[in-house]
């Protein structure tokens, strides 16, 4: 059975583009696979743990820096907590509007928490950061207002999928199939511009 982690990144419920593409995409993977397993993560109604010292100190040994005393250890399991429920997954959903060039802040919070080494990368002086995911997927609907891939730099940039395909790269995950609805806002023709890339969240799912 393929298990799915549908990580919501978008506050504004079903009033979110990105949110809409993501459940149509998971719709047509229901479809044609009815035994699918799907684990909704909304980060705005999750409790997400603070990165704090002691988490930073745990992390922090890996490296070589202090002891993995009590304290710090109690503080690590929080994270293996929250990582294990990630890795579990065979297939990452993500809801990505842009905010202010980039992802949103809790995205950015989740990312931080699971991005471990030992959990989700290792490193190697001489090889560097490699990814410990494997054989895993994703499948990316990203949304901004202005900014379009492409567009002149006074309607932004992308610090938005770069980030998180660079990310998703880094842990191991280089299948990796995006859908776009950039610009949402200044574009002719809104309405027919969303349902293109809705037919196309859907049609990815053959994929």
């Amino acid at each position: 059975m393929t298990k799915l982690l549908y990580i919501i990144a978008s506050p504004r419920g079903e009033e979110s583009k990105s949110t809409q593409l993501a459940q149509a995409h998971i719709g047509a993977l229901k479809q044609a696979d009815p035994t699918l397993e799907v684990d909704t993560l909304d980060l705005w109604q999750e409790d997400l743990i603070d990165f704090d010292g002691d988490k930073a100190a745990a992390k922090m040994t890996f490296f070589g820096v202090g002891e993995m005393d009590n304290t710090r250890q109690s503080a690590w399991d929080q994270v293996v907590e929250v990582t294990n429920r990630f890795t579990q997954a065979d297939h990452y959903v993500f809801s990505v509007p842009m905010w202010n060039g980039g992802v949103p802040y809790k995205l950015k919070q989740y990312i931080d928490i699971i991005t471990q080494p030992g959990l989700l990368f290792g490193f190697d002086p001489e090889q560097g950061y490699f990814g410990l995911l494997e054989n895993k997927k994703a499948s990316v609907f990203y949304t901004s207002g202005v900014y379009a891939p492409g567009a002149a730099p006074k309607y932004g940039s992308d610090y938005h999928s770069e980030y998180l395909d660079w990310w998703l790269n880094v842990v191991g995950i280089s299948d990796i199939h995006t859908v776009r609805f950039q610009p949402s806002l200044v574009t002719a023709d809104p309405e027919g511009e969303l349902a293109n890339a809705l037919e196309n969240a859907a049609a990815i799912a053959a994929e």
